[in-house]
């Protein structure tokens, strides 16, 4: 363990925020970038999907690049690119190039984000390793939760055409500073263990690959091919032509998974992905969880938005703060449940699960109150803050718990796959709500629409609860056994 575990939490934490703040800030000031730009829907559509396609995508290559060559390295080459690219969407004169942007945004953040997890695992143990996680819990939590109230302040206190460009802008600053304090406070390269323990274990596998093999191109492109295809018809593409396409994304995905077990039978450290990774129990049933949860809740942001403005009629300003109570919980808790996943992670986790399921449910009654003397503004933003007391149990515990076991050359690589199929289930979930949300909003109110939207999300937090349960006990299990 490295001194100032402070001061490298804040280099790491630091563009991490930037880059998840990119995802929820740019939904209010997207009505902004059209009046702006003159933008037309499909523009808007993929101002939204270019940065969540990009982001998916890179995320596993650049965590084994990391693994291999160096994640402080990669960290950097993350924020530098992630930060210019900022720069150039705040600036872009027209939609095409700054969907363009928009992409290389993507890329950076996909870049930067594994290697945090892979640096956790590197500079942290025990403790102070679930306290990492639960603050990483709390910078995602804000930044998801903050980013509507943030742009919504941006958009109503200036012009429609400075206001969305501030929304995109205001990650260059971070970005700098993020840079300056990583150079100055996380190890330095002879310090990371990645780039010589990747060579010791390549060498030690006898592989004798070298420069970009040692990266696994194939997987790369099956990867990145299979990851665009399935999350197309969630994002883009919502129709049969959208559906061919996530039947053969899938067919490319199982394609992906024989490449690698065909290369880790030949070479145990060529795969882009040791498939023995997911024979990690506490990996994979605890990155189950999180997929489950990210498949339901990310989309209540989205609709609680929609309901707000169009339904009630209320500012982007009063959409984003009903959000900040759920913000404050994850950003107040989140970094002590992660010290205490140690002794009791396994049930903050149940609890956390649990919690969710009750969060939807008071988002319901809260929605279907609306229409009564006993409804209001309040009571809705109350019931959104369970979210975040949900979120602050679930997301440092189970982090923690995946990562506990798996080995420290791979953390980069396990941590790009557990965020991309966070990225996946997000859309897919993202998507299948809001469909939801407003084909029944067209065939009544808005307000049906949230109570019906809250219940779909209540379903798949429902799964999460069985799957944190059984995770519960596999680890009893084991524990016993040991």
């Amino acid at each position: 363990m490295t001194s100032h575990p402070r001061r490298m939490m804040a280099a790491m934490f630091l563009p991490l925020f930037a880059a998840l703040l990119s995802i929820s800030i740019v939904n209010v000031a997207l009505p902004a970038i059209e009046a702006g730009l003159g933008a037309s829907d499909s523009d808007l559509q993929w101002v939204l999907s270019g940065y969540a396609l990009a982001f998916g995508v890179a995320l596993v290559p650049a965590g084994r690049a990391g693994d291999v060559w160096g994640r402080r390295r990669f960290f950097l080459l993350g924020v530098i690119f992630f930060g210019l690219a900022s720069l150039l969407t705040a600036l872009a004169p027209d939609p095409l190039l700054l969907n363009i942007a928009r992409v290389l945004m993507g890329i950076g953040a996909g870049i930067l984000t594994p290697q945090i997890i892979g640096m956790i695992q590197r500079l942290f143990t025990g403790s102070e390793r679930g306290r990492a996680y639960g603050l990483m819990s709390t910078v995602i939590g804000l930044a998801v939760a903050a980013g509507p109230a943030l742009g919504g302040l941006i958009i109503d206190t200036t012009s429609p055409e400075i206001g969305w460009r501030l929304t995109f802008l205001i990650n260059v600053p971070v970005t700098a500073a993020a840079l300056l304090f990583a150079m100055l406070w996380l190890p330095r390269p002879e310090d990371d263990d990645a780039g010589p323990q990747a060579q010791d274990t390549a060498a030690a596998s006898g592989s004798g690959l070298r420069g970009i093999h040692r990266l696994d191109p194939v997987g790369v492109l099956l990867l990145s091919a299979a990851v665009v295809l399935i999350m197309l018809p969630f994002i883009q593409f919502r129709s049969l032509f959208g559906a061919a396409l996530g039947v053969l994304g899938a067919a490319v995905l199982l394609g992906w998974v024989l490449w690698e077990k065909r290369l880790g039978q030949r070479h145990a450290g060529a795969p882009m992905v040791n498939l023995a990774l997911f024979t990690v129990p506490s990996y994979t049933l605890n990155s189950l969880v999180l997929g489950l949860y990210f498949t339901g809740m990310p989309a209540i942001w989205a609709i609680v938005a929609v309901y707000v403005q169009q339904g009630l009629g209320e500012g982007a300003l009063i959409a984003g703060l009903v959000t900040l109570p759920s913000a404050l919980m994850v950003m107040l808790l989140s970094a002590s449940v992660g010290k205490r996943v140690a002794e009791r992670g396994t049930q903050l986790l149940v609890w956390g699960t649990v919690l969710s399921v009750v969060a939807m449910l008071a988002v319901a009654g809260a929605a279907a109150l609306m229409s009564t003397d006993y409804g209001s503004l309040w009571l809705l933003t109350a019931a959104v803050a369970v979210v975040g007391l949900s979120q602050a149990l679930i997301i440092p515990s189970a982090q923690t718990l995946s990562m506990q076991d798996v080995p420290e050359r791979m953390a980069g690589a396990a941590g790009g796959v557990a965020q991309t199929a966070q990225r996946v289930c997000t859309a897919v979930g993202v998507a299948l709500i809001t469909g939801i949300y407003f084909t029944v909003s067209a065939h009544g109110e808005h307000q049906d629409g949230l109570v019906v939207g809250a219940l779909g999300i209540a379903v798949f937090m429902v799964s999460s609860v069985a799957a944190a349960v059984f995770a519960a006990r596999r680890a009893r299990r084991a524990e016993a056994a040991a």
